[in-house]
């Protein structure tokens, strides 16, 4: 086992054992628990974990080769909340009979999604990943490829993934939420809904299942509900006044925090449009600073789980092989996931 030293900088991906959240250096010039720590000029942040030997490792994952794609029609969901654009699709008629194209328009929050490291800084500081600035971000003469997505695309996401179907859990053990209101699942919740799974959230470098450079899956029940819904009522959901706007997700609490981020996952994403509980229980209480600008961490949100937690059930097991290809939009903010679960 090699351990990384906080105050050995840039840190080496290749390490087996890295420092918790308590014990992350200072960085100068940084907010208090920024772990920009893979370089002045790193822009994949915990990507970086993803290295040839884990990948191969993950490949390892695939058993039975079946294929789960895990993003929602990109239509979906009809209305989009927080006032975000529907897509467009429009069929443009090259030559009558004989050929044809198509045009998209389509906001990368409104679905499934990747949150990029352009989308949500450090609220104090305003500082996104990294050092990353508006400046950097907003079109003009000074605007940069900081924090781009498209530093995802060129390096590519390929790992494991672990699955927890918190809302199977919820609903075996007479736990009752519309994942449209704020259900804040805590850390008592997640422990609770892996043992069932036959799961330990501990670190591997602890004795538990979660491994470095795993890609967390959390299932809280949007879409189902969503699928649930008529038209109109996913209309009215979508449409309520920004402060009455809730949803399911994880719990803003210091435990969940230093779990997030002491396992060293690559990414993390669930079926909620939020992933954390919304609204924040309290101001500037957003784990998107924390998991986007303070640490680097891929964020999705809507992703489709409810086939794949099926088959994971019907096969005792939850953890597969997952690869995503987020677009290679230089400057971009945020992507479509393109992700595609194989167990």
């Amino acid at each position: 086992m090699t351990s990384q030293l906080p105050d050995n900088l840039p840190w080496d991906p290749n390490c087996t054992q890295f420092p918790s959240r308590k014990e992350l250096p200072k960085i100068p010039g940084a907010p208090e628990g920024a772990a920009w720590v893979w370089g002045k000029d790193d822009q994949i942040g915990r990507l970086n974990l993803l290295t040839p030997t884990r990948v191969k490792a993950a490949a390892a994952e695939v058993k039975t080769g079946e294929m789960f794609r895990l993003d929602l029609p990109v239509n979906v969901p009809e209305t989009p909340a927080f006032g975000r654009e529907c897509f467009q699709h429009n069929i443009k008629t090259i030559a009558k009979d004989i050929a044809y194209d198509d045009t998209y328009t389509l906001n990368t929050q409104s679905g499934t999604q990747w949150d990029g490291f352009r989308h949500f800084g450090h609220i104090d500081s305003k500082l996104f990943y990294n050092g990353t600035t508006s400046t950097d971000i907003e079109p003009g003469p000074n605007s940069t490829t900081r924090g781009s997505i498209h530093h995802w695309a060129t390096h590519g996401i390929a790992t494991r993934a672990l699955l927890l179907d918190y809302r199977h859990y919820a609903n075996t053990h007479n736990i009752t939420y519309d994942p449209y209101t704020r259900h804040p699942i805590t850390m008592a919740d997640l422990h609770a809904c892996a043992q069932t799974q036959g799961l330990d959230l501990r670190p591997a470098s602890q004795g538990g299942d979660v491994q470095i450079g795993d890609i967390l899956l959390i299932r809280s029940g949007f879409v189902e509900r969503y699928n649930e819904l008529s038209s109109a009522e996913r209309h009215a959901a979508a449409t309520r006044a920004h402060e009455d706007l809730s949803w399911t997700g994880l719990n803003q609490e210091e435990e969940v925090l230093d779990w997030l981020h002491d396992c060293y996952f690559a990414g993390v994403a669930g079926d909620s449009p939020t992933f954390e509980a919304w609204p924040p229980e309290k101001e500037g209480g957003f784990i998107h600073q924390n998991i986007l600008a303070l640490w680097g961490m891929p964020l999705g949100e809507m992703w489709d789980l409810d086939a794949v937690a099926t088959r994971c059930r019907e096969l005792g097991r939850w953890t597969f092989f997952l690869t995503s290809a987020p677009a290679n939009v230089v400057g971009g903010v945020g992507s479509h996931a393109n992700a595609t679960a194989i167990l």
